[in-house]
């Protein structure tokens, strides 16, 4: 097939995304194709390694596009092409360790098959997420990635108007039919049943819940916990200390000396989260209280640092690094269009026990 011809004209919608880019002062696709002294539509075809470009013209036009410092502009050739190579991926924090290890997973299984991610931290907020759903939304993503079911009925309504191809991550629908329903996770309210259940086990009797930042997941948590609880007869509403203050080990140092000193008698306490836990284990230190002789400690999410604690903290292990990879596995089923065997996927989750109960 000959070489694509040098044709000056350009598309519409490369034209205007020329315009709007070098009003911002960025090197553009019209830059590249003067430097080189062919269309833009050419160098656009070279970029994209179409066979139709002659392999030495392409050779040219990628190293002029390099020595100029040219970045492609993804969302205008996503607008031209229709086809958008971008995922938009909401976490609540950037700060936890489980969402970075999370991102981290998803991330390479997404940029070995050419698609980028989009981050947006919603800081556990409803209206946030929303706000970032409407930023993004109109950038058309190929797929989203989002953190559990629990969103604002405005967000609900954006969902349902754009309907992307989307996976939601750390939580579980009882039942995946409905086309939302794509998920990965394990059962939140297992796994506090299952904490629970260990301290019990341990001989136990009275014990405490601490919960903070009270997003869905941690409230699924206390579920299990109550549940457990009623099961033995030993629940005590009065134990519960829930703060919606973001999860800290400040936060849980406090959480562990108001309790303490409000109820010596509690032999164990469950944080919802290893930082809050690892708070009450430095606390109890600094207030001469011996774990677990005096009082269990137990936490949740196995955060680096947990297994360090004196003495080490007993934890449940959640699977995000599976989480991500999964995740991400299943949204580029739906992206391609191939059916998806198993909507549903529970990785479980693994009590770890260790000497602070």
């Amino acid at each position: 097939m000959p070489p694509e011809p040098q044709a000056k004209s350009d598309s519409p919608a490369d034209t205007g995304g020329q315009r709007r880019s070098r009003a911002s002062g960025r090197v553009t696709l019209s830059d590249v194709a003067e430097a080189a002294g062919v269309s833009a539509m050419t160098v656009s075809r070279a970029l994209r390694g179409e066979r139709r470009v002659a392999p030495a013209l392409v050779e040219k036009v990628r190293e002029v596009a390099a020595s100029l410092g040219y970045v492609p502009d993804l969302a205008a050739r996503a607008l031209a092409s229709q086809k958008s190579t971008q995922v938009l991926v909401l976490i609540p924090m950037l700060s936890n360790t489980l969402f970075v290890d999370l991102l981290e997973a998803a991330h390479k299984v997404l940029f070995a098959h050419g698609y980028h991610m989009l981050i947006g931290v919603t800081h556990y907020d409803p209206q946030e997420e929303e706000q970032l759903l409407r930023t993004y939304l109109p950038m058309r993503p190929a797929g989203l990635l989002l953190t559990g079911f629990d969103h604002s009925e405005a967000a609900q309504q954006l969902l349902a108007a754009n309907p992307v191809p989307r996976v939601h991550l750390m939580e579980l629908r009882e039942q995946a039919m409905a086309a939302d329903s794509y998920c990965v996770g394990f059962s939140q309210t297992a796994a506090g049943a299952e904490m629970t259940q260990h301290l019990l086990d341990k001989g136990y009797r009275r014990i405490a819940f601490c919960g903070a930042q009270l997003d869905a997941r941690v409230m699924q948590r206390l579920e299990g916990y109550r549940r457990v609880l009623k099961q033995a007869g030993l629940y005590e509403p009065g134990l519960e200390m829930l703060n919606p203050e973001r999860s800290s080990l400040a936060l849980g140092a406090r959480q562990f000396q108001v309790l303490i000193k409000a109820d010596p008698a509690v032999d164990a306490i469950f944080f919802c989260n290893d930082d809050i836990a690892q708070g009450a284990v430095l606390e109890a230190a600094r207030m001469g209280i011996k774990v677990p002789q005096q009082v269990a400690i137990a936490g949740f999410t196995d955060l680096p640092g947990s297994d360090q604690m004196v003495p080490p903290l007993t934890t449940i292990h959640t699977p995000r690094d599976e989480v991500g990879q999964r995740a991400a596995q299943m949204l580029l089923q739906l992206l391609e269009g191939k059916p998806v065997q198993e909507p549903r996927v529970d990785l479980g989750f693994r009590l770890i026990p260790r000497a602070s109960t």
